[in-house]
Order: C-alpha cells, then structure tokens, then sequence
C-alpha cells in the first residue's frame, strides 16, 4: 500500500475505529488514484467520505451536515 499523505494520517489521528474504517478506504483510493482529494461529510449519525475532484490530492474537506 502507498504511504498515505501526512494530512491524511494527522487527520485519522485519535478518530475512533468506526471513522476509521469507514474514510481510510477513500484516503487509499484517493492515494492509489493521486489525482483527487477527499470529502468526508459527518452528520449526527453517519460518516461518509468520497473522492472529490475538487479537492487537491492530499487534502481533506470536513462538512458537517
């Protein structure tokens, strides 16, 4: 696996293994691909993140819904 951007892995950092596994998947795709950033939205009880071509490579946008 390719190692993940440090903006990637700072921001997995003290997150709960539930976040975990469901963005770092994306943050794999995204570092696979290295065209595209990632875009996790989190609302009151689900956590979503995708690959959004609007971000850079190597960062992330929060929304919270």
């Amino acid at each position: 696996m390719n190692q993940l951007p440090a903006a990637y892995a700072e921001y997995l950092q003290g997150r709960s293994e539930g976040f975990i596994a469901t963005v770092l998947p994306v943050m794999q795709q995204s570092v696979a691909e290295k065209t595209h950033g990632v875009h996790v939205i989190i609302t009151s009880h689900v956590v979503q993140a995708h690959t959004d071509s609007t971000i850079p490579f190597g960062e992330i946008v929060e929304a919270l819904d």
